[in-house]
């Protein structure tokens, strides 16, 4: 399996919708950790999307634990990303069924994820200390084009 985009349990509609179109772009899986912060049909995550949203290869689970249940992602396979990851998103090699987790706009990845995966956190590096984390979409859509690097 190609490239695949985790967020669990998102809350904003319009960065879904945007990290939708990231993924149609690099023909990534998008994978929904439920409960959502809103509703998948809602207009926000389309306009968002724009006309790609049909074009999204989307899958829900109700919880990380079915997800992982059914998925047995390897360990290599994990990156999950947070503003505190010990290692940059430089410093790694992606296997072409990389898994990038994200968290919530608000909490970041539960701290039971979190602490399943150790060395597996990553972080992307910013200059500024005015800054502790960039939105959503746009970390994910950083992170998504350094694991494919070369792959194209």
């Amino acid at each position: 399996m190609p490239l695949s985009i985790v967020l669990v349990q998102p809350e904003i509609p319009g960065n879904t919708g945007a990290v939708g179109r990231t993924c149609v772009a690099l023909g990534a899986e998008l994978v929904l950790i439920h409960p959502l912060g809103f509703v998948i049909s809602d207009a926000r995550v389309k306009r968002s999307g724009l006309d790609y949203w049909p074009h999204v290869r989307l899958t829900e689970f109700a919880s990380w634990e079915e997800f992982v249940t059914e998925r047995q992602p390897r360990a290599d396979q994990m990156f999950l990303f947070e503003e505190y990851g010990s290692s940059s998103f430089y410093d790694t090699e992606y296997p072409e069924d990389a898994i990038l987790v994200f968290g919530q706009e608000t909490k970041g990845i539960p701290e039971a994820i979190w602490r399943a995966y150790p060395g597996r956190q990553f972080h992307l590096p910013m200059r500024s200390e005015r800054i502790r984390s960039l939105n959503l979409a746009n970390t994910v859509a950083a992170a998504a084009y350094q694991a494919s690097r070369g792959k194209f």
